[in-house]
């Protein structure tokens, strides 16, 4: 499942990538428009910028912008960066499988089959991909 901090970064990042052609974009306006307190929108703008996934300029006239243009964000990376693993179940999550019944479960290949579903969604829908529909417009060009 995903958190409230997964989709509130996937709204700021597409609140940032409607307003890319501002130089910056205050916090307080991405707040204002996605209605999610300010407070909180710290929180997550902090984890996307140690990700390298925004750029944040301090002082006075600073805000945050893309460090990318958004046909170059996937979806999943977005969700991987605030949610960590996107696996369904707990014996998927990490690098390495350490179930005891890995061997021999029967769910196991059903469970590998959905999270590459998942995945592969994921990481193929883009960020420009929401822009697009949330404005009914293409962000390609």
């Amino acid at each position: 499942m995903i958190s409230t901090r997964g989709r509130y970064a996937l709204r700021v990042m597409i609140d940032l990538a409607e307003h890319r052609f501002q130089w910056i974009v205050p916090l307080k306006d991405i707040a204002e428009r996605q209605e999610i307190s300010k407070k909180y929108l710290e929180l997550l703008v902090r984890d996307l910028v140690a990700a390298k996934l925004i750029v944040g300029i301090s002082g006075r006239g600073g805000g945050y912008k893309l460090s990318r243009r958004p046909e170059e964000y996937t979806v999943g990376e977005i969700l991987e960066v605030m949610e960590g693993s996107l696996s369904q179940v707990a014996c998927l999550s990490g690098k390495k499988n350490d179930c005891p019944r890995n061997g021999f479960c029967k769910t196991l290949p059903m469970w590998k089959e959905l999270d590459q579903l998942v995945h592969t969604y994921l990481f193929e829908k883009k960020l420009s991909d929401l822009v697009a529909d949330s404005t009914g417009t293409s962000t390609q060009a």
